[in-house]
């Protein structure tokens, strides 16, 4: 993740900037709840798509049987031989628009499927699962969008995260929308994010 996080603040360098307003989504999410906690002097707002609070989602695989059946398909993924399993078109499902979805199986296709396993084997929690918390505060204004009919990361999780926020936090959560919220529900995210960001 230190990594991941590192990465996020050499893009921002690279521009001469010395902060951003970071958005993250799943796993890009989780990396913009890391920047936030370990870089904290280069963001400016802090923008999550579907990844509840690391704390949030730690005490809902501790504690709720459904979000640890739902996550099972984490635990097939840490497996060695997980990226056996991928490809490139099946990885696209989710994009509903054909002339996307070309361009997605295409960069899918040039990808490294083990790397993308390494994500869940080296940072997705394993078994036993432990409720811990993060002792490190946001003190950013946060926007958090969260698809309700996300079966990966329940919206349960989303429970308490102001708890562990020390500036404003916007929650907008979407019926009838997936994990992919930035898909299912395009143009109500992207207006409530030109929204937020120009309030």
């Amino acid at each position: 993740m230190k990594f991941l996080v590192g990465d996020v603040a050499a893009v921002i360098k690279h521009l001469g900037k010395s902060k951003a307003i970071v958005v993250g989504h799943d796993w890009g999410g989780i990396v913009a709840w890391n920047f936030a906690f370990h870089v904290p002097q280069m963001l400016e707002r802090l923008i999550i798509l579907n990844l509840p609070h690391p704390n949030g989602l730690a005490r809902e695989l501790a504690t709720n049987p459904k979000q640890q059946a739902n996550s099972a398909y984490a635990r097939r993924f840490q497996q060695p031989d997980s990226h056996t399993k991928l490809t490139a078109d099946g990885l696209a499902f989710w994009v509903k628009d054909p002339e996307a979805r070309k361009k997605y199986v295409e960069a899918f296709g040039r990808s490294d499927f083990n790397a993308m396993m390494s994500y869940y084997r080296r940072n997705y929690p394993r078994e036993p699962y432990e409720k811990r918390e993060v002792p490190q505060r946001v003190g950013v204004p946060v926007l958090m969008i969260h698809g309700l009919d996300d079966t990966a990361l329940l919206h349960g999780a989303l429970n308490q995260t102001w708890e562990w926020l020390d500036a404003d936090l916007t929650l907008v959560t979407v019926p009838k929308a997936g994990h992919f919220v930035q898909q299912d529900a395009a143009e109500l995210v992207t207006r409530t994010m030109k929204s937020w960001l120009n309030r």
